[in-house]
């Protein structure tokens, strides 16, 4: 396992903090399929993942490596766009060394997006999800190791890693702007292969509504740091593990892209929803 030091963390921040705008409210972390809506960024700019001190290397189709920041709904905004996965052969502390670049830079909400495949067969393809919880199926945690006291407690409390305040922020955000919000668990497992139907119904038996290789590392390590915390998935498509219907990386980014708007209208109502200069 890669370890990531307090000094690499040092480093990563210094070079940050010498180019990106201080005080910056809100840290997005944009998904497959979902990076467009940092283009609705304005009066910002942009730096490419490899120039970031030990920053990761996006190696997922759709997945710009971008780090963008700029205003959004009268908000400012650092997004992420794209992420980095176990399936990539990251170790963990590698992952979420980005959300602690973040919390480190005074940015305590964080809006984290990915797409996922529905467990449920009501949903449809295209569907929002509001993430209530998770499940860590991925045999990994970004807090292994030695502890860093820098980066907060050694077991964080997860019963309430998603706030409740901005789920309830996203539900009404998304009543008044008319736009259908599935809510439910998310399950991460590490991939990059996609579910067997006996896989499916199993994940389906622990409680989850969606499934995805991502966003968990990213969750766990932001509540360490004492973040605010909102998920949101777009449902790519759904497993029906009695009629199961082959899944392609295509499809499953087209979906993502055409549900952008829907999922910008809903981020632009929430962050205009927060109360004023909602920082750490």
């Amino acid at each position: 396992m890669s370890a990531v030091t307090l000094t690499d963390l040092g480093e990563t921040v210094a070079f940050l903090r010498s180019r990106i705008p201080p005080a910056i409210e809100i840290g997005m972390i944009l998904g497959t399929g979902l990076g467009g809506l940092a283009d609705r960024l304005q009066g910002g700019g942009t730096i490419d993942y490899a120039a970031v001190p030990f920053f990761p290397r996006s190696t997922v189709a759709s997945h710009q490596g971008n780090l963008t920041w700029g205003h959004l709904a009268g908000r400012s905004v650092l997004a992420l766009q794209g992420r980095f996965h176990l399936y990539e052969g990251y170790s963990a502390p590698e992952i979420v060394l980005p959300v602690r670049a973040l919390s480190a830079l005074g940015i305590n909400i964080l809006l984290v997006s990915n797409a996922a495949g529905g467990l449920d067969p009501l949903y449809s393809p295209g569907d929002l999800l509001l993430i209530t919880d998770q499940i860590n199926f991925m045999g990994e945690s970004p807090l292994l190791g030695l502890r860093e006291e820098a980066w907060g407690p050694r077991f964080p409390d997860m019963s309430r890693a998603f706030d409740p305040a901005l789920r309830k922020l996203a539900e009404e955000t998304a009543l008044r702007e008319g736009i259908r919000l599935r809510q439910g668990v998310y399950v991460g497992v590490k991939g990059p292969q996609l579910e067997t139907p006996a896989e499916t119904r199993f994940l389906k038996a622990m409680g989850a509504q969606a499934v995805g290789m991502s966003t968990i590392m990213e969750v766990i390590a932001a509540v360490q740091c004492g973040m605010r915390v909102l998920g949101l998935s777009v449902i790519t498509n759904v497993n029906r593990p009695d009629c199961p219907e082959p899944a392609s990386l295509d499809s499953i980014i087209e979906t993502a892209r055409s549900a952008g708007p829907r999922l910008t209208a809903l981020v632009e109502g929430i962050l205009k929803g927060l109360p004023s200069r909602e920082r750490a």
